[in-house]
């Protein structure tokens, strides 16, 4: 098993770039992102007194609220999961199958060989 992990012989392991600078702001843009989504029901409580006393408006701020930070929250996901992957095939380059390859499926159905 271990050698199917081989490194290809002069393989060259591309410098990093501007996925792990995205990477390393992610956990940073998630809390602040988050904080500043939940202000907006922060305000409503401690702002609006005789809004506080009408629990539709406060469930539909929250409501608002929570959508958003799902959203924020989903977006800053994808974002690193596109991230890593690109961390991840800029590292080294394995060995592939050593079958031979065929002739005839080399040139493809369309073209055959001469």
């Amino acid at each position: 098993m271990v050698d199917a992990f081989q490194r290809l012989p002069g393989g060259q392991r591309t410098p990093p770039g501007l996925e792990r600078r995205i990477l390393r702001l992610l956990p940073k843009a998630l809390w602040q992102g988050s904080l500043l989504l939940m202000l907006p029901s922060l305000l409503v409580r401690l702002l609006g007194a005789d809004l506080a006393a009408e629990t539709f408006a406060l469930n539909t701020v929250d409501h608002w609220v929570l959508g958003l930070l799902f959203l924020h929250w989903n977006g800053v996901l994808t974002v690193a999961i596109g991230a890593f992957i690109v961390m991840v095939m800029k590292g080294p380059a394995y060995v592939a199958d050593a079958y031979p390859m065929d002739r005839r499926a080399a040139h493809g159905p369309d073209h055959p060989p001469h």
